[in-house]
């Protein structure tokens, strides 16, 4: 049997609903900011979501959705970045204003798993400083020391669905996806995951509960809480509690 050592945490969607009520409301203050009357409903922000990366986005939105429209700016790319600079500055500041709650189960199983001594990581493609404000405002002051590795951002050149991300963090790691289970909320979550051999664990959201999450050990709606059951959208297991814990994870790994 292969020995569980290691979870990998996405981030957006995965421990705490961030898309909706942080990232999305962050785009906006800041288009409206620059004098653009580029608006991201609820609805259009879920197709937008098919694209990993803000920058990528943008700029997705900016082909897709205004192609008859001036160009903002003569440097498109560098426009996009400044832009995206200044998302970031405003949405870590809700973050720290109105922390977000972590969704059900993340910190019981984070504590869990520290008490079992297995080690934490972060695959995202969001900002460090993103992740850091979250873990910081959301979880524990302290929580950033918790994790062994973060990869993060712009620290690989291919952003999820590649599995760049997450070859990354086994890397520093150092350790075998056989012996990892990775988090994930979304289609090209779970590509990146499989794409570096990691056996997955699906919680979906709003946003993602629709997508195909072939291959994957579990799709649940959360992580669940003894007082919050969590509810097994596909795949089979045994719960305790209603609830994924440290030993459930280590029977989902392949013999």
């Amino acid at each position: 049997m292969n020995e569980l050592r290691a979870l990998i945490f996405d981030v957006d969607g995965t421990l705490a609903e961030t898309e909706r009520h942080a990232h999305r409301v962050a785009f906006n203050h800041t288009f409206a900011e620059y004098g653009l009357d580029w608006h991201w409903s609820e609805t259009l922000y879920g197709e937008l979501l098919a694209v990993t990366g803000g920058k990528e986005r943008i700029l997705f939105y900016l082909e897709t959705y205004r192609s008859q429209d001036p160009k903002p700016a003569s440097n498109l790319n560098q426009f996009i970045a400044e832009m995206h600079r200044k998302k970031t500055d405003y949405y870590n500041r809700l973050l720290e204003e109105n922390p977000i709650p972590l969704r059900p189960g993340i910190k019981r199983l984070l504590l869990e798993a520290r008490q079992h001594s297995l080690q934490l990581a972060i695959a995202t493609t969001t900002n460090l400083i993103n992740v850091e404000i979250l873990l910081k405002h959301s979880l524990s002051p302290t929580a950033i020391q918790w994790f062994t590795v973060i990869s993060a951002g712009d620290i690989v050149p291919a952003k999820k669905p590649a599995p760049d991300i997450y070859l990354h963090a086994l890397q520093a790691l150092n350790l075998p996806a056989a012996n990892c289970i990775a988090f994930e909320d979304s289609y090209n979550g779970l590509q990146a995951a499989l794409g570096a051999k990691l056996p997955t664990l699906i919680t979906v959201n709003d946003y993602t509960r629709h997508e195909d999450f072939t291959g994957a050990l579990l799709v649940l709606d959360h992580l669940g809480e003894p007082d919050q059951p969590c509810q097994i959208l596909a795949g089979q297991a045994p719960l305790s509690n209603h609830c994924v814990n440290v030993n459930l994870l280590q029977s989902l790994l392949p013999q």
